[in-house]
């Protein structure tokens, strides 16, 4: 919300404004009574106020009794898709009541922010949220769905919170449909395919969707924008014909208009006036690609034709593709010739990043603790049908999480190709594959070889950061790395062993700079990487030991640079050690300026936000 007044009734009220006002920096406090503090404007009635200003207004507190609150804005309500969000708290802040436009107007989530914000009660009343199921008709805006129904929104809601038996299709997977998969109300039954659902058995259905669904009973539509448009045409096309005929051509197919996402061409069809039109028309953004571009796309349906006349297979089909970043389509070129003789072809594509299709999860175990995965990678792990994690680096307390029936197998005794060999025999099944990483697989993970792999297999892939050892290690030496006017750089490196370290790496010139340093598997190399640093870093600084960090048998050593190697081989520790060097360690002085009261910045910038009058 940007637009935000507070009104406050009485002077503890104000009181409670002002506490507000911090966390929403540009909102006005307004109120008829006496005050002379800056903040806080004084209007000689509250409902002259909101008569000038209730349909300007984002959301409205009230710090009052609810009844003044509802007699004073009753005479300015019109429906809940314009009216201002509006709450009520009393002067205590024990309690914050949704009042008006709890759902679309987000008064629900205002009411539960000020409740957190003054340490009260949220109350809110709207069925959906007392019974913790879906709100219909903000959901689609919360996922960038647009949201259609086949009768009114309303009757469909009643149906929904009413509980009638519901059937749930997901055609696509996105951060939507995995909320909806985890928040499964139990009279919804969730559907993977339409043709598995027997409509008899059920009173609603809810569609997240790209396609038209075939039943007598209702429906809600949420159509994400997933589908890429390939066209060609000739060269007069008419924009008024093509527009008129494109919509009707695209849904006889059977997928919703709503769900295009983007319209492509070949580059000499750039200025064409027909796409420019109705890209502007529809807000879909059009994208031209070279001859080389479409080149490199396989299609299904090359023209002899289109190859002599411009060089290329085809226009429609490899350019959906090549939006779509895929190599499938859900419509082959179509070919529509037009009453003036004029023709055009378009094919569709589905988005790949959203296909329901196997793909195997790259997860940052994190340094040890099992705890310290991420609640994605967790997420991922719970649900997977197999999963490979290396024993001596990842916790097996971690794979408890796993599900009844997944394979879960420990790396350390397979080579690549046998582990790749697993993951392909379930990424052919469709299933869910987690290949678990110590730390963050981005820094020392080894995961190049294996994504070289999945490449040339064609098989799809993601990566979830984790957490690395040298946030672990900052935590355990209760430092900040990263020490304002002292040292405001980290460097992740290693020292040169065996593999040696590119020339303009080397230890030594990484030393100059003095930064926090973070050495990784160069526990064995200890004497030589201490000589090195001691060309720049003084003999005093500051080093850290640090074993197994945040495993049970965690061992930390600490001292200075000048006895790193006899520390190291004090603690007779040969491996899963981090090195980390630098005044940062354990420093306490130096002042950030980030939350100093002389310090302005767009969060905090003591402007005064009152009403002029």
């Amino acid at each position: 919300m940007k637009k935000i007044s507070i009104i406050a009734i009485t002077d503890k009220g104000i009181e409670q404004a002002l506490v507000l006002q911090k966390q929403f920096p540009k909102s006005l406090i307004i109120t008829t009574r006496t005050s002379d503090n800056e903040n806080v404007s004084v209007v000689s009635s509250i409902s002259d106020y909101l008569a000038d200003n209730f349909s300007k207004i984002d959301g409205i507190c009230f710090i009052s009794a609810l009844g003044i609150c509802v007699r004073t804005i009753a005479p300015f309500l019109n429906d809940k898709y314009k009216d201002a969000a509006v709450i009520c708290a009393d002067e205590l802040g024990l309690n914050v009541q949704s009042v008006i436009s709890g759902h679309t107007g987000g008064a629900n989530d205002f009411a539960i922010k000020v409740a957190q914000l003054l340490g009260g009660n949220p109350i809110i009343s709207t069925s959906s949220d007392v019974q913790s199921i879906w709100a219909l008709d903000t959901i689609g805006k919360q996922f960038n769905w647009k949201t259609e129904s086949t009768s009114t929104l309303n009757e469909l809601m009643a149906l929904f919170v009413n509980n009638k038996p519901t059937a749930l299709l997901l055609d696509i997977k996105d951060a939507g449909t995995e909320f909806l998969e985890k928040t499964l109300p139990d009279f919804v039954t969730v559907f993977y395919d339409e043709s598995d659902i027997d409509f008899s058995q059920f009173e609603l259905v809810i569609a997240v969707t790209y396609k038209t669904i075939t039943t007598t009973i209702p429906v809600v539509y949420f159509v994400p924008k997933v589908l890429s448009v390939g066209s060609g045409c000739s060269k007069s096309l008419d924009e008024n014909i093509f527009s008129e005929n494109f919509k009707e051509e695209f849904e006889a197919t059977g997928l919703l208009f709503s769900a295009i996402e983007n319209l492509g061409s070949i580059d000499i069809k750039g200025q064409q006036s027909a796409y420019l039109q109705w890209s502007k028309q529809h807000n879909i953004p059009f994208k031209t690609f070279t001859s080389e571009e479409i080149d490199t796309v396989k299609v299904p349906n090359p023209s002899v034709m289109v190859q002599e006349k411009i060089g290329v297979d085809g226009v429609s089909e490899s350019t959906a593709m090549l939006l779509a970043k895929t190599n499938k389509l859900l419509v082959e070129k179509q070919k529509i010739i037009l009453d003036n003789n004029e023709k055009f072809t378009f094919a569709v594509a589905l988005k790949s990043k959203v296909e329901r299709k196997a793909q195997i999860a790259i997860i940052g175990a994190g340094p040890g603790d099992e705890e310290l995965i991420t609640v994605k990678g967790k997420g991922y792990l719970e649900k997977a049908d197999c999963v490979l994690y290396a024993g001596s680096l990842i916790p097996e307390e971690m794979t408890n999480w796993c599900k009844k029936g997944a394979v879960v197998r420990n790396s350390a005794t397979m080579t690549l190709e046998e582990q790749v060999a697993l993951m392909q025999e379930h990424y052919i099944k469709g299933n869910s594959i987690v290949r678990l990483q110590c730390g963050d697989p981005s820094i020392y993970g080894a995961i190049q070889e294996q994504m070289t792999i999945f490449d040339e297999l064609g098989m799809d892939y993601f990566i979830v950061p984790g957490i690395s050892s040298f946030s672990a290690a900052a935590a355990a030496l209760k430092s900040e790395f990263t020490i304002p006017e002292v040292v405001q750089s980290i460097i992740l490196t290693r020292g040169e062993g065996k593999t040696p370290l590119p020339e303009t790496e080397k230890l030594v010139e990484m030393a100059k700079h003095k930064a926090t340093m973070c050495l990784f598997l160069s526990v064995g190399i200890a004497e030589k990487v201490q000589n090195q640093l001691l060309e720049h870093y003084g003999p005093t600084t500051p080093v850290a030991v640090m074993y197994r960090l945040t495993w049970k048998d965690e061992e930390i050593y600490q001292g200075k640079l000048e006895n790193l190697a006899q520390i190291v081989k004090d603690s007779k520790k040969s491996r899963t050690v981090l090195i980390i060097v630098g005044e940062a360690i354990g420093a306490r002085k130096n002042r950030s300026q980030l939350y100093s009261p002389e310090w302005k910045h767009i969060f905090r910038t003591n402007k005064k936000f009152v009403l002029s009058e």
